[in-house]
């Protein structure tokens, strides 16, 4: 069969990484792809945005199935334009992609189903914002209703940093249309986690459970990004709690969503807040995470491509096999990310990596000319897997120091949170 993924970042190579595994699978086109997917698919040169030249394309070349990695094509409506075709995507439809593309539709999702979140209120005036802010106090959380590439979160500690907020979200409009409305919440103190599972509307499969950092610096400081590294398992992830993500969390979001006519398939991703043992939804996303999907996919044993299928299908009856072994992914991203960065880098010491259980995942670069060059803010996802969280993480940052650029960034502490847990 041949499939298309649509998207050109780490998350996509990892998709095809190991779409290409399988045995199902006679070609794949990844649109637009990096440097990276171009050495095991056929990079197609079309925005993951342009949906009409995406269902051409699908359509003239034979396309089986598709995979959706970004939110943007999602929100807009892909999987209602693909279908209509009779052609097969993995996703929600427009009308249950405002999951991800409204906070306010997610929260209200929540508050009906009886799904654990923060309190909150949202606003369409930046005066009624800030009043609400001055009388809640500090901390607390301020966020952009729309898509904003997962930088419309500020977490705010003062009430300097929240006035701050609300005027580049609804007043300097720096996510544009996405900051017409806030949603303003109650700040949760705990440890963050990031739960996947598959959907066919109906049944539901979990991935393994992995764990974000999204602030740019070491010790979860300074501005929140797309995500600058990853690991799984999360062991704040207790069996326990995996059972109250799944009886109070998974199952009434997408039981709900049903009930409401907007019938969920595809990847549902919860952004969760654990504190004290009991976890509250920070985010829904209505796909794989970046940079969750690389520690993941290198864990997962099992062939990715029947489980796709079954999304668009029915899962009843499939499972996943993991590996036991531990994955860490650190992002290596462009100096100056998430504000602005120089492109056009040559990255040197790729050809270097040679340990088997790592994996170099391709983000922001394009091939130029023979060469490898930065094209994005985060750039690699450099992956490893080891028997312990310690051996992971060695064999990810012993690659990551034979790989350079002028202005290269990197926290070297991706996966620290998981050590008091274990003892370490």
């Amino acid at each position: 069969m041949k499939i298309l993924v649509v998207g050109g970042g780490g998350r996509e190579h990892a998709l095809v990484w190991k779409i290409s595994q399988s045995p199902l699978v006679d070609a794949i086109f990844c649109a637009p792809g990096n440097a990276g997917t171009e050495q095991i698919a056929q990079n197609v040169a079309i925005s993951p945005e342009d949906i009409g030249a995406l269902l051409e394309f699908a359509k003239s070349n034979g396309v089986d199935l598709c995979v959706v990695g970004p939110e943007a094509p999602l929100v807009a409506g892909i999987v209602d334009e693909f279908s209509k075709e009779g052609l097969k995507v993995v996703g929600p439809r427009r009308d249950a992609a405002r999951l991800e593309g409204s906070k306010a539709f997610a929260k209200r999702i929540m508050a009906e189903y009886g799904v654990p979140t923060a309190e909150f209120k949202t606003f369409d005036a930046p005066a009624d914002a800030l009043a609400y802010i001055r009388d809640a106090g500090a901390p607390i959380v301020v966020k952009a209703d729309g898509l904003a590439a997962g930088k419309g979160v500020y977490v705010c500690r003062t009430l300097d940093d929240a006035e701050r907020a609300v005027d580049e979200i609804m007043v300097q409009r720096k996510f544009g249309a996405s900051g017409d409305r806030v949603v303003v919440e109650g700040f949760l103190a705990g440890e963050e986690a990031s739960f996947i599972v598959f959907t066919d509307g109906r049944n539901i499969l979990p991935m393994a459970s992995s764990q974000d950092h999204k602030p740019v610096y070491d010790n979860d400081e300074g501005p929140n990004t797309g995500g600058m590294g990853a690991y799984s398992p999360a062991p704040v992830v207790t069996d326990e709690v995996y059972g109250k993500i799944m009886e109070r969390i998974m199952e009434p979001v997408i039981r709900g969503m049903k009930r409401e006519g907007r019938e969920f398939r595809g990847v549902l991703y919860a952004g969760l807040m654990i504190v004290d043992g009991e976890p509250y939804v920070l985010e829904f996303n209505v796909r794989f995470g970046d940079p969750e999907t690389q520690p993941l996919l290198v864990r997962m044993k099992s062939d990715i491509v029947p489980i796709l299928l079954g999304c668009t299908d029915t899962l009843e009856g499939h499972s996943i096999e993991w590996d036991d072994r531990w994955s860490v992914c650190v992002v290596m991203a462009s100096g100056g990310y998430p504000g602005k960065y120089e492109k056009g880098k040559e990255i040197f010491g790729l050809d270097k990596i040679d340990d088997p259980d790592v994996v170099i995942f391709h983000a922001g670069t394009k091939r130029v000319d023979g060469k490898v060059l930065t094209s994005g803010g985060r750039v690699l996802g450099v992956t490893a897997l080891g028997d312990s969280l310690e051996e992971a993480q060695r064999r990810a940052y012993s690659a990551v120091e034979k790989i350079s650029w002028d202005g290269v960034h990197y926290r070297r502490d991706i996966g620290d949170k998981a050590k008091k847990w274990l003892g370490a």
